[in-house]
């Protein structure tokens, strides 16, 4: 048991608010963060955008909500995760609402760098919900919270059913009043956290700005970054070309492969949940090898050229192959993503805010950057496949850095809180 838990009795009843609002509170969030998969078709054809603006459009709340993420984590550290989370949702709101009344195509993208804060309320639910539990329990915690990627699947059910007879406007207007709604019941309902009430009473000592920062000097901070650009950044941004790569290379209706897409979504957040649970129970480090083993081949097949097979190459990356062993590498990303975060409270358990913003950062870049990178690939090289030949690259130097990191920790006998990522 942490000497914040010696020092705070906290129960059952406040442990299982704190998380299961805040998991709440984020799935909204998400959803809202992820609005414009939807009405942005609506908004493309109105203004008659180009490919490059659209892109632009639907890429700047990701981007935004990607870079405050930092900026919100170190916020929520010196003023207490209740506040700054209220906070968050509240300017999210209004940007959504105001983007309901956008008329041109600048005012639209304003108001996306402010539905972008949405996104960035992952770095403040982490900072938030640690500090209520053990370090044994918080792969488990912080998991089920994660789970909320899961609003990003409950715009692409739930927005169409709004869109088509009311318009993209109406979606909007309603995304923004419940996450308002939320925002407020989260402020009546949810209590101070337990390290930010010890600063507060003086039993724990406020950090100046350069002391939230200094982590951050430290390569491992970045080497958990990588692993998160790929199994978050990597999942979202395979998430988003999926449809493009199955009518491109399988000819699949567009339909069908929207569905395939969706599909892909709801069980990679889901299974975050068991994820956490896993790295309590086994141990972080031991989850990401896995994760890495398996993606390593997973992307190596998917990287074959389909109608390829034959010959030099024994496989035949055929459709049923491709769904398969895109939802094996959706599964263990999803693995990795709740990975990832045990490490974070358990080496930095005074610095979350700031690591977990950093480490959430670069895996919302990677959800910007990787799609981008994805179509420059494909049109340089002509292969589809291209982009999982990326991925593998990202594994690859992934799984040596991690591997190297470890042995070297083993031959200097160092132990940082590897107790409890193991």
């Amino acid at each position: 048991m942490s000497a914040l838990h010696q020092t705070y009795r906290i129960s059952q009843g406040q442990q299982a608010r704190a998380l299961w609002i805040s998991t709440a509170a984020f799935t909204i969030c998400f959803a809202v963060w992820t609005i414009f998969s939807i009405i942005g078709l609506r908004i493309k054809d109105e203004l008659g955008l180009s490919e490059a603006e659209f892109g632009l459009l639907i890429g700047m709340p990701i981007l935004t909500g990607s870079l405050v993420r930092i900026v919100l984590g170190i916020w929520t550290g010196r003023f207490g995760g209740r506040l700054i989370y209220t906070v968050t949702m509240v300017a999210a709101a209004l940007a959504t609402f105001l983007l309901a009344h956008a008329t041109t195509f600048p005012q639209m993208l304003l108001a996306g760098l402010g539905v972008g804060l949405a996104g960035g309320s992952f770095a403040v639910g982490v900072a938030y919900v640690s500090p209520f539990f053990p370090p044994e329990r918080q792969g488990t915690a912080l998991g089920i919270f994660g789970a909320g990627n899961v609003g990003a699947a409950v715009t692409k059910f739930l927005a169409p059913v709004l869109l088509v007879p009311f318009g993209w406007q109406v979606v909007a207007e309603v995304w923004a009043a419940v996450l308002l709604l939320t925002a407020i019941l989260f402020w009546f309902t949810t209590e101070d956290d337990p390290q930010f009430c010890a600063r507060r009473s003086g039993r724990a000592p406020r950090k100046g700005l350069a002391a939230e920062f200094a982590p951050l000097r430290n390569i491992q901070v970045w080497r958990f970054a990588l692993y998160y650009f790929f199994a978050f950044g990597g999942f979202v941004a395979l998430a988003l070309w999926l449809p493009r790569y199955l009518v491109g290379v399988y000819d699949f209706r567009i339909e069908t492969a929207g569905m395939i897409a969706a599909a892909y979504s709801i069980p990679g957040s889901i299974f975050r949940a068991y994820g956490g649970a896993l790295s309590d129970r086994i141990g972080a480090r031991r989850i990401m090898y896995a994760v890495f083993a398996v993606s390593a081949v997973a992307t190596l097949i998917l990287s074959v050229p389909a109608g390829h097979g034959g010959g030099a190459v024994p496989i035949d990356v055929t459709p049923a192959l491709f769904v398969v062993t895109i939802f094996v590498l959706g599964f263990v990303m999803s693995l990795g993503k709740a990975a990832v975060y045990k490490h974070i409270p358990a080496y930095y358990p005074k610095h979350v805010g700031a690591v977990g913003g950093v480490v959430g950062m670069m895996g919302g870049l990677g959800g910007f950057v990787l799609p981008i990178a994805f179509g420059f690939l494909k049109d340089m090289t002509g292969l589809w496949s291209s982009c999982f030949m990326l991925l593998f690259g990202i594994v690859a130097i992934s799984l040596l850095w991690m591997n190297a990191s470890i042995r070297q920790f083993k031959r200097n006998a160092e132990a940082p809180a590897g107790a409890f990522a193991r």
